[in-house]
């Protein structure tokens, strides 16, 4: 009788571990090692520590926040004395150009820097750490969003103060729309580094993005005299809307409704770039 039930005991054992094992199987997160946590939302320490991370690693080239900073600037002084026979040319497209700059400069800056990262293994370090890919975006864009204040303040400043840019409205209103355009260049930078694989690829982007807004914003011609085609693409490219918001400061005195449309939908579009880098991100160039 006892050892016919150490025997059906010894079966007993045998089928559950051969369930397990089928188990295990077929079901490999089953395992006894715990799944890694993965950060499923934006933190505050984490954003601002990656932002510090990414300014800290600028500190250490002080010619590229040098040329950062310099070249809108550089831009607006040669454009002004350019049309130093015709000051009313420099009005009419310096307000323009005013917030171009900044946005063309923080796209080539930040997708450059931005794969950098990855073709070095940084970002797949990073990312294989309790860091999100919302966060590292979120990061870099307020990083890189420091540097754009610093460089609008400047361009503004120089182009009011030095430069005689005759402006109906607030000057502060300038620096405004000049901001929201150097973060949706930041933003711009940042999606786009997801799809080159080099540095040289990744210049090649700004004929492909830029130019084609440059072209349609209205900096030109009006966009309603426009082919209806064109003018129909101007409509959805942000660019156009920076530029329209510049010129309602270029001739209110007052913020109008318009103003406020073109503000925000460029800074809406600079959100909607940052979440579908986010959603586009790679660890690594392949």
């Amino acid at each position: 009788m006892t050892t016919t039930t150490n025997t059906n005991t010894k079966k007993t054992k045998k089928t559950k571990e051969r369930e397990k094992s089928t188990e295990t199987t077929t079901n490999p997160t089953a395992s006894t090692t715990p799944a890694a946590s993965r950060p499923s939302a934006l933190s505050y320490s984490r954003t601002t520590a990656t932002a510090a991370r990414v300014l800290r690693q600028l500190g250490h080239d002080p010619r590229t926040i040098a040329l950062l900073i310099l070249i809108p600037c550089v831009m607006l002084f040669l454009l002004r004395y350019v049309f130093d026979g015709s000051p009313r040319v420099f009005d009419s497209i310096g307000a323009s150009l005013l917030g171009i700059f900044p946005l063309i400069t923080m796209f080539l800056v930040t997708s450059i820097a931005t794969l950098r990262e990855r073709t070095s293994g940084t970002l797949e370090r990073l990312l294989s750490m309790p860091l999100g890919k919302g966060d590292l975006i979120a990061g870099y864009a307020l990083a890189f969003g420091t540097l754009a204040i610093i460089q609008s303040a400047l361009a503004t400043g120089l182009a009011v103060w030095f430069l005689d840019l005759d402006v109906t409205g607030s000057p502060w209103l300038l620096l405004i729309v000049a901001l929201l355009d150097a973060l949706l260049g930041t933003a711009l930078g940042l999606f786009v580094s997801a799809f080159a694989s080099s540095e040289y690829q990744a210049v090649q982007f700004m004929p492909a993005v830029i130019f084609p807004q440059l072209l349609l914003c209205g900096l030109f011609t009006p966009r309603p005299d426009m082919h209806p085609a064109l003018e129909a693409i101007s409509n959805v490219l942000p660019m156009s809307y920076a530029v329209d918001g510049m010129n309602e400061v270029l001739l209110h005195t007052d913020m109008t409704a318009d103003f406020l449309r073109d503000i925000a939908i460029v800074a809406g579009c600079a959100l909607l770039v940052l979440t579908l880098g986010a959603a586009t991100l790679k660890r690594r160039t392949t």
